[in-house]
């Protein structure tokens, strides 16, 4: 047992006796209840997956660089955003808009980013397979950082030499290389981009990568701490009564979650979600352009420069993730499946931010409307209105905290 988990059950012990002194009649909860239930448990979690795709991934001082570099502004083509610009620590590391904004505005809501190591596929449509992939795309982002891969070499350079030097070795020279130069740029970097030798521009991606990967090494360290639900389970396995936890209302709505709702059908596990693509039947934003979801997805992580098969890898293999994945028609219009933990903190909801409340979340897959594209897997629910609100209680009792480094997340975005 990891001592992230040996310290949420010493926690979780110690309030289950605090509070079974005041009622301890047992909940009626079956076996079976009781094994689901302990199966949603934070501390059911298994421990963090290595990444041998990225060789810094466990180095304290690689968490410690990109840390630095999640919070730096210079990070970007105005000097004005940051990772955490859109990943704000104080709302559980997203931004509680629509759509993000960086230097532009995306089409996309912004995802949390908490636990993402223990997912194989990253972002609405799992366009990357590893979270250093994933940080490498919003910087190149037209509409996010807006900056290109020389740019950033060069802020290095500037103010991150000796920690740089000291994981991945000495840096290039860069004195011929232009300040903005990348195959993603604008007109003019691109052509600056072309005009560099072939080992400038692997030099220059190479510590683009690099920064991806401190930023991983960091992010990897963000994890969901217990909640009220979590100490509900850990009470009501040792046979205990857990209503001085949860009220009579979110009980309640647990049972419905558990059971004529179906909402483990995809929101199981730890972190409640099976990590995989689901289409939800979910409208487009008014105006909106055509949105693919998994099926433009997977068609880009398997082409994607920086997936796991690729000379940027610490480990280049064959990636059982990319080789069994399906990506056929069904993936029209299906997105990655969040997290449930801390969604009452998380609102709007959706890819793009197009449902503002919970209860309009709850609506909208208990009426199952007519899909946007694709094929929706939704079926009426047909819950009525007490029903819903008391799924939307329980729904409550996931909120947490965010932990980094198994301390609470308290430093602002800047």
């Amino acid at each position: 047992m990891t001592q992230n988990r040996i310290l949420i059950r010493a926690t979780l012990v110690a309030v289950s006796a605090f509070l079974t002194g005041a009622d301890s009649a047992p909940d009626r909860w079956s076996q079976a209840e009781l094994a689901t239930l302990q199966s949603l448990s934070l501390e059911e979690l298994e421990p963090i997956p290595s990444d041998p795709t990225n060789a810094v991934a466990g180095h304290r001082g690689a968490a410690a660089l990109g840390e630095r570099l999640f919070f730096d502004t210079r990070l970007s083509a105005n000097s004005a955003v940051a990772c955490a610009t859109c990943h704000q620590p104080d709302r559980t590391f997203q931004d509680s808009i629509p759509l993000g904004r960086g230097v532009g505005v995306t089409s996309r809501r912004t995802m949390p980013i908490a636990a993402t190591a223990h997912a194989p596929f990253l972002f609405w449509d799992g366009r990357k397979d590893s979270q250093w992939a994933q940080a490498l795309g919003p910087l190149e982002s037209e509409v996010e950082h807006g900056g290109t891969r020389a740019l950033y070499a060069h802020a290095i350079a500037a103010h991150y030499r000796a920690e740089y030097e000291t994981l991945f070795g000495p840096l290039p020279d860069l004195s011929a290389v232009p300040p903005s130069a990348g195959p993603l740029g604008d007109e003019p970097a691109r052509a600056a981009w072309a005009k560099l030798s072939d080992t400038q521009r692997t030099d220059v991606t190479r510590v683009f990568v690099n920064i991806g990967k401190a930023i991983a090494a960091y992010e990897r360290r963000i994890e969901f701490g217990p909640s009220r639900f979590d100490r509900y389970v850990s009470v009501v396995s040792a046979g205990h009564s857990g209503r001085g936890i949860l009220t009579k209302e979110e009980i309640a709505g647990l049972r419905l979650f558990l059971g004529p709702a179906n909402c483990t059908q995809c929101h199981n596990g730890p972190l409640f979600t099976n990590n995989e693509f689901h289409n939800t039947g979910v409208p487009a934003r008014p105006g909106a352009t055509m949105d693919q979801g998994r099926l433009a997805g997977a068609t880009a992580v398997l082409r994607d420069e920086f997936n796991c098969r690729s000379q940027w890898s610490d480990a280049p293999r064959r990636c059982p993730e990319l080789e069994f994945m399906m990506a056929g028609d069904h993936a029209l219009g299906a997105y990655k499946v969040p997290s449930l933990r801390n969604v009452a903190e998380r609102a709007p909801y959706m890819n793009a931010g197009q449902l503002a409340t919970l209860d309009a979340v709850l609506d909208h897959y208990n009426r199952a409307p007519a899909e946007a594209a694709g094929r929706s897997e939704l079926r009426p629910l047909r819950m009525n209105a007490r029903e819903l609100r008391q799924i939307a209680a329980f729904l409550r009792t996931l909120s947490g905290p965010i932990v980094v480094n198994g301390r609470m997340a308290v430093r602002e975005a800047h």
